[in-house]
């Protein structure tokens, strides 16, 4: 079976090119064959593997035929190169059809991270994959002998655009998500790796899901935790993780010096994100730890309770203190529920996320002095604006009860709070931890709270929002516009009128203006297109209308139910006149 293994070399700093065309193959991960998204003609898709200094070039091809695509370096932070992060409508138009595109950034932090499109819930198709920095100043560069790459991931057997046309629509009007057919580990099952005795592997594992959260366990051994999204932290000993989608854990697992026995490594699918299990359903995927092929593979062993690491316990290995004066605190209140269409949304401040017409990057550096007015970002962007270097607050309370995993573009931010779970709103009476931990991705429990920390030294674009794939195609997205003036003097999109950067600034691509203009996308003005009135929104992109007041989902699903039935009546009628009498239809004349 497939194994992702590698050992990472140090280099000097390099420019690192890959050339990727982007293609549909067909592979069958469970023993289920279909088409997936491959690049090069092969699947899984190949890592990318750079050290710190590097550059990295990626030329894109799109030979989808039938899809447009992008790419995003899942917690880079894209310093100094926003236009670069891949999130379709916000720093890029979306690859055509027979496009190009050309990402090219510098490497500038180490650790564990991923690529993946970043266009209309795509990536679970299979355009997802690794991506590691080596870094010859590691921490922990001389307690291990070989490094692994584990990921994670869910695997449905239906194509996305088919699951996304149902999930928002008035036809699931509770908004329950589709349940993942399996779980997949390195994009495939029963999956082994080979270890020696006496050896120590860091294991660089990723969750590329759209869904499930993980959880995750080495029978009979212990792992030690040393980085999460790409923060170093000081050794933890942990039995069992869990790992949501997008995040990322390296451990360090020492092997046993006996070689006669192999042992599972076990994941498995948190089953309370579910709104129904499937009788067939098997939420589980195994691996072995390979000693001895002779030796038989041993189920796992049956577990009374999941009790997983609390990774909000972590400390940083750099131990930054906590941001403890903040510039400026801002709450995003967050809820499923629907609209006039009878679809299920998901909303921060009672408003769900559009894509506007211009992406948001262009609209900030087209706007002059207005791009730190909210208002030109559009209605349904959710947008916040940044002075830079402000440490900025995020409270995210949730009053949906479900888990969800937040993920900042970007940044990591310093997680200060989580609350347990139904603990409601955050009502600032906390005791902060000194020294936070810090990562990209993290989880809030069921209708509690999550505070979040992070400096605004990045001026840029940059989105947050819940990683569950369904809850992005619902609009679970706030937009993060910081520094915008600032923006303006580093970048410049060279074929606009609207724009003055400085002489030293760097350049967005042709390949980016074409991917629009080949679309007819406008890359100038407010989140409508406008360039005149910047204020004036007339005919940006709007959600449905509300539900008529007192109009809840299980009238949705009551009437759902009425139509369908009123149709299959229709139905009968219908077979009824088609009935031959004699030779003719049944209202047919003479």
């Amino acid at each position: 079976m497939l194994t992702l293994f590698f050992l990472i070399p140090c280099a000097i700093a390099a420019t690192v090119t890959y050339d990727f065309n982007i293609t549909w193959v067909t592979a069958q991960p469970d023993g289920f064959s279909r088409p997936v998204i491959g690049i090069n003609g092969q699947w899984p898709i190949p890592p990318i593997t750079a050290a710190v200094g590097d550059r990295v070039i990626v030329n894109v091809q799109n030979q989808l035929g039938n899809q447009t695509t992008s790419l995003h370096f899942h917690g880079l932070y894209m310093d100094r190169a926003t236009h670069m992060d891949g999130a379709v409508g916000v720093s890029q138009c979306s690859i055509p059809v027979g496009g190009s595109f050309v990402y090219d950034f510098k490497i500038e932090q180490p650790g564990t991270y991923w690529y993946h499109s970043h266009d209309t819930g795509q990536y679970p198709d299979g355009l997802r994959g690794p991506l590691i920095i080596s870094d010859p100043d590691s921490p922990y560069k001389d307690q291990y002998d070989e490094e692994m790459v584990l990921t994670l991931s869910d695997w449905y057997h239906d194509q996305m655009s088919g699951l996304l046309e149902h999930f928002v629509s008035y036809a699931n009007p509770t908004g329950a998500e589709p349940v993942p057919d399996s779980a997949l580990m390195n994009e495939t099952q029963n999956l082994k790796i080979h270890v020696e005795p006496g050896k120590t592997y860091m294991f660089r594992i990723v969750n590329m899901a759209a869904f499930a959260a993980q959880y995750l366990w080495f029978e009979g051994h212990t792992m030690w935790i040393v980085e999460v999204d790409g923060i170093y932290t000081e050794a933890a000993e942990a039995e069992m993780i869990y790992i949501t989608p997008a995040q990322r854990y390296s451990v360090l697992v020492t092997t046993k010096d006996d070689a006669s026995s192999n042992f599972a490594i076990v994941g498995s699918m948190d089953q309370d994100l579910f709104d129904k299990i499937p009788a067939t359903l098997n939420p589980n995927v195994t691996g072995w730890l390979l000693y001895n092929k002779a030796a038989p593979m041993p189920p796992p062993a049956f577990i009374d309770s999941f009790e997983p690491f609390d990774d909000f316990t972590l400390i940083p290995y750099d131990r930054q203190p906590l941001y403890d004066k903040v510039d400026y605190s801002f709450n995003l209140d967050m809820k499923m529920d629907n609209l006039g269409d009878g679809a299920n949304y998901a909303f921060f401040n009672n408003r769900t996320y559009v894509r506007p017409k211009v992406p948001t990057l262009y609209s900030a550096l087209t706007s002059g002095n207005l791009a730190t007015n909210p208002a030109i970002y559009g209605t349904n962007t959710n947008a916040f604006v940044l002075e830079k270097n402000q440490v900025v607050e995020i409270v995210l309370n949730s009053l949906d009860p479900g888990k969800h995993p937040f993920h900042l573009h970007g940044h990591a931010f310093q997680a200060v709070v989580r609350s347990a779970e139904e603990a409601g709103v955050y009502v600032n009476n906390e005791t902060f931890p000194e020294i936070p931990m810090r990562r990209d991705t993290f989880t809030v429990y069921p209708n509690g709270n999550i505070v979040l920390r992070f400096k605004a030294d990045n001026p840029g674009i940059w989105l947050f929002h819940c990683h569950i794939e369904w809850h992005i195609a619902s609009g679970l997205i706030a937009t993060i516009i910081e520094a915008p003036l600032d923006l303006q003097q580093s970048l410049s999109l060279a074929q606009s009128p609207y724009t003055s950067p400085n002489a030293s600034a760097l350049t967005i691509p042709m390949s980016h203006v074409e991917a629009c203009t080949q679309q007819n996308v406008p890359i100038a003005g407010n989140a409508a297109g406008n360039t005149v009135d910047l204020l004036d929104l007339r005919g940006e992109n709007l959600p449905p209308e509300p539900l008529p007041a007192g109009f809840e989902a299980k009238g949705i699903v009551a009437l759902l139910f009425s139509i369908l039935a009123a149709f299959g009546g229709m139905g009968v009628i219908g077979w009824y006149g088609g009935l031959e009498v004699k030779g003719k239809k049944v209202g047919e004349g003479n």
